[in-house]
C-alpha cells in the first residue's frame, strides 16, 4: 500500500489558500499568467504571485489623492507666497513617498514649478490603488523630454550611447540648479 503523504498545517493552510486563488484569478486569466512556471515556484511563493495579480485585477483606478485618507487636497500654487510653496512641498513630497511614489528628475524645476507639477499631473493622475503595493512608482518630472534628461540627468556614458544612436545634437550639459535630496526607494 503506498504511504500517504504528511502534510503541515501550514502546508494544508497553503494548499486551501491555492485553490482559493487560483479560484478568484480565473475570470481574469490569459495566456501570459501561463508563462509564469509555477510548477518551480515553491507553494508559498505561487500565492504571493497570485495574490498580487488578484489585487492589480480588482484595484480601483482613480486619482492619487484619493489614495489618502483623508484625500490629500493642496493649495493652489497660485494661493501660495514662495517661501511657503517649500514647505508644503516638502511635506507632499513625504506623503506621496509613504504611497510608494518617488519623484525622478526634479532638480531642474524649481520648487513652485516642481509643486505645480505635483498639484496638476501627478495628484489627479489616475492610476491603480494598490494596497499591498511592493514596487515604487517613479514619476519622471522631466515629462519624458529628453533634451532635459541629456542637458541635466544623463551621464557622459549616457550621452555619447544617444550620440551613437541618434543624429540630433546634443544640449550643452548643466549641472540643474536646484540640488534636492527627495526620498529614494531602500535598496
Amino acid at each position: 500500500m503506498p504511504e500517504q503523504p504528511n502534510f503541515s498545517d501550514t502546508e494544508i493552510d497553503e494548499l486551501i489558500l491555492n485553490a482559493e486563488l487560483r479560484t478568484e484569478i480565473e475570470p481574469y486569466l490569459d495566456e501570459s499568467v501561463f508563462r509564469v512556471p509555477f510548477q518551480h515556484l515553491p507553494l508559498r511563493l505561487e500565492n504571493e504571485f497570485l495574490a498580487s495579480m488578484l489585487e492589480w485585477e480588482v484595484a480601483p483606478v482613480e486619482p492619487i489623492y484619493r489614495w489618502f485618507e483623508p484625500e490629500l487636497h493642496i493649495p493652489s500654487p497660485d494661493s501660495l507666497l514662495d517661501e511657503k510653496v517649500s514647505q508644503v512641498l516638502d511635506d507632499v513630497i513625504a506623503k506621496l513617498f509613504e504611497k510608494k511614489i518617488l519623484l525622478d528628475f526634479t532638480d531642474h524645476l524649481s520648487d513652485r514649478e516642481l509643486y505645480t507639477l505635483i498639484y496638476r499631473d501627478i495628484l489627479p493622475s489616475r492610476e491603480k490603488n494598490l494596497k499591498h503595493r511592493n514596487n515604487f512608482i517613479h514619476w519622471d518630472c522631466s515629462g519624458g523630454d529628453s533634451d532635459i534628461w541629456l542637458r541635466f540627468y544623463a551621464s557622459d556614458e549616457e550621452r555619447e550611447l544617444w550620440t551613437d544612436n541618434y543624429d540630433e545634437p546634443l544640449p550643452p550639459k548643466q549641472l540643474p540648479s536646484h540640488q534636492r535630496d527627495l526620498p529614494q526607494h531602500p535598496f
